[in-house]
């Protein structure tokens, strides 16, 4: 998720004056994460944290927010190219931004919960657990993959370069609406539904569902960022390359499924994985879901370094860094954060938390900051010579 030359510049375009402070690339980079991170805390304590917040939204309907806004904030940045009023000037463009799309992640939530539940129980505010509103935001789990894919790895075909905003993306939004709701009712809905049949069978269980398509999602957002979207770029035509990019992201996602399943289990140990049972299979996600912040991060902060060796070398580096960066948020999360710092509940054996929702609001606050306001405050980054 990074802009384009052909989107709005969230930068506001200027050039570099010689005599305005700059930052090197990696100071660029730590400025960013730092300011992140200290928005994703401050507001966790204040409106989420189980045991600090006065609000009691956690763990539901805090996350059905999150992920609405989340994809909200992917339809406005990436499928309608609009990063904010292009007329406003920073914060006011970002902040623009950041209520609107908070603005659409409410609203989907309350609408679903509180309206299309008042018909069908399955979407119901009221159901025990919060699984009311777990049924309602698991749709955006399908939407991250299709509305992505469709604006990062297929620029936007059939629409893109043909027609002008904002019909092109009214026209993407409802194109891609019709496959992703299709995967939801297949592979979502009948693990949560009240009308589901007791002794029937859904296709996969829940976790494995989550554990897998995230790791679709990954696949998408490595593919898009870090290899900036080969091999699917050498297909040839836009309709070709559409169709590389989704069968291809859902090939390596469901090989990178096993590779993430495998690190996770590791690294939480044979105790916790023998304590989680069968639910063991999400932790692919919950790995997962620590690689697409590093590589979202790495991308848009830190330069998608490195960029000077042949593009096979580039690749094979930042896969590895954001890798390792990953490995070692995944047990900081797990093993320190989640229970100390974030309060959150007992998941099982000693593990407390669950990354999709601590990892997810510091990728919302990325958005927001990097992408809506611009980095907002701090110096710009250095360029490099050519």
């Amino acid at each position: 998720m990074s802009v384009t030359d052909d989107e709005h510049d969230v930068r506001d375009g200027a050039a570099v004056d010689p005599r305005e402070r700059t930052l090197p690339w990696w100071g660029f980079g730590l400025a960013n994460l730092a300011v992140v991170l200290a928005l994703a805390f401050a507001s966790w304590w204040l409106l989420v944290d189980p045991r600090w917040s006065p609000l009691s939204v956690y763990p539901q309907p805090y996350t059905a927010v999150l992920f609405w806004t989340i994809l909200a904030t992917v339809w406005v940045g990436f499928t309608f190219g609009w990063l904010g009023p292009a007329g406003l000037r920073q914060p006011w463009r970002g902040l623009v931004g950041v209520g609107l799309t908070l603005a659409i992640g409410i609203a989907i939530t309350v609408v679903l919960a509180y309206g299309w539940g008042a018909l069908d129980p399955t979407f119901s505010a009221g159901r025990d657990g919060g699984a009311g509103f777990t049924t309602g935001n698991l749709f955006v789990l399908f939407g991250f993959f299709s509305y992505v894919l469709s604006a990062v790895n297929g620029a936007h075909w059939p629409f893109g370069g043909r027609i002008r905003h904002p019909w092109a993306g009214i026209g993407e939004i409802a194109l891609v609406f019709i496959p992703t709701l299709a995967l939801y009712l297949v592979f979502a809905l009948p693990n949560l539904a009240t009308w589901a049949q007791p002794d029937g069978s859904p296709l996969m269980s829940l976790s494995t569902v989550i554990g897998w398509f995230y790791s679709i999602v990954v696949a998408t957002v490595m593919t898009g960022l870090i290899t900036e979207n080969r091999p699917w770029s050498r297909a040839g035509s836009p309709g070709r390359v559409a169709a590389a990019a989704v069968v291809g992201n859902i090939a390596l996602g469901t090989v990178l499924y096993f590779v993430l399943l495998a690190v996770a289990k590791l690294l939480i140990g044979p105790v916790n994985v023998t304590a989680l049972g069968a639910g063991v299979t999400q932790y692919a996600a919950q790995f997962g879901v620590c690689f697409a912040v590093w590589m979202i991060l790495w991308a848009n902060i830190f330069g998608n370094k490195p960029t000077g060796f042949s593009p096979g070398v580039n690749i094979a580096v930042r896969i590895v860094v954001t890798f390792v960066m990953s490995a070692l948020t995944y047990v900081l999360y797990y093993f320190v954060l989640a229970e100390h710092v974030l309060h959150e509940p007992g998941a099982g054996g000693t593990l407390s938390g669950n990354a999709l929702g601590f990892l997810d609001w510091v990728i919302q606050w990325m958005l927001w900051y990097v992408l809506f306001l611009g980095s907002y405050g701090l110096p710009k980054a250095r360029p490099e010579a050519p």
